[in-house]
């Protein structure tokens, strides 16, 4: 590789895949705008050059026939199960469109640029619009079969992947625990009432309120997302939040990947992230 550019290029997990699958390249270009982000990005890979906001791509200063590879996670946000499904109508997952436009531009003038796009679990006509637009069909990777964290991310590429081996990591094995210790994985799903009413459909307490915790029986953890009540480690009998280093681990990150900046901005990039082992995988085959 050449010449690689990342959009919403987030802590550099391409970079990091590119080295674990021992791809050297010249030059990556990222498009980054988060300040946190990019302080993560920036204490790794010093050399990496940012070209800023993606909607100005137009501007960039950059030979685009020189790209061999284009890779991005276009906001998910519009696309999500979780969230409001606002699809193509919300603004963030517009950005696709420009992946789309800066693709298209590469391939006017380098017709062998490889790609690759993430994103999220979505209904089937979403999945086809962009499916259309980039010209090739999605593979669904959990990203179960190499962490402990389970995971299912769509990838469009235009190179053959083969299937993924499932490397069998419990979650006793990921976070380094005794065969001895009880560990579960859970998540605190809505509130109930012990002692109150239902008024305008707003909790009224007169008392204790408490949540329902929801545990898992694979021996693996939930999605990890930037809200932490989606997942909860129970070990022993006691219920806590996951740490940043966990977390680093599930997605496979090196444990310490994030400690330049707050466990609340580790907590969000980490869940806006990719799995890295998964997009090695998919590197470790572009050849």
């Amino acid at each position: 590789m050449n010449n690689v550019l990342s959009l919403f290029d987030g802590i550099s997990a391409g970079h990091l895949a590119l080295n674990r699958s021992n791809i050297s390249i010249n030059n990556y270009y990222k498009s980054e705008i988060d300040k946190h982000a990019l302080k993560v990005s920036n204490y790794h890979f010093p050399s990496d050059i940012n070209l800023g906001d993606v909607t100005n791509w137009k501007e960039w200063d950059i030979d685009w026939s020189s790209i061999d590879l284009l890779i991005g996670g276009s906001p998910c946000q519009g696309f999500s199960f979780a969230g409001k499904q606002l699809a193509f109508d919300d603004p963030r997952s517009k950005l696709f469109f420009v992946f789309v436009d800066i693709l298209n531009h590469i391939k006017s003038v380098n017709p062998n640029v490889k790609f690759m796009l993430e994103n999220v679990k979505m209904k089937k006509e979403y999945i086809d619009i962009i499916s259309n637009h980039l010209n090739v069909q999605p593979i669904i990777i959990n990203s179960r079969l190499v962490s402990a964290q389970n995971r299912v991310r769509y990838y469009w590429c235009n190179w053959n992947v083969p299937e993924l081996e499932d490397k069998n990591i419990s979650l006793k094995q990921a976070l380094y625990y005794r065969p001895s210790d009880d560990v579960i994985c859970g998540a605190y799903r809505g509130r109930y009432l012990v002692d109150g009413v239902r008024q305008d459909g707003k909790m009224k307490t007169a008392g204790l309120t408490t949540q329902r915790l929801e545990l898992r029986t694979d021996d693996k953890t939930n999605c990890i997302t930037t809200v932490q009540k989606d997942n909860v480690l129970v070990v022993n009998g006691v219920a806590r939040n996951f740490t940043i280093e966990e977390y680093a681990v599930l997605q496979t990150f090196p444990k310490y990947w994030c400690n330049s900046i707050s466990k609340t901005q580790a907590l969000k990039a980490y869940g806006n992230s990719w799995t890295v082992d998964v997009i090695t995988h998919l590197f470790r085959n572009i050849q």
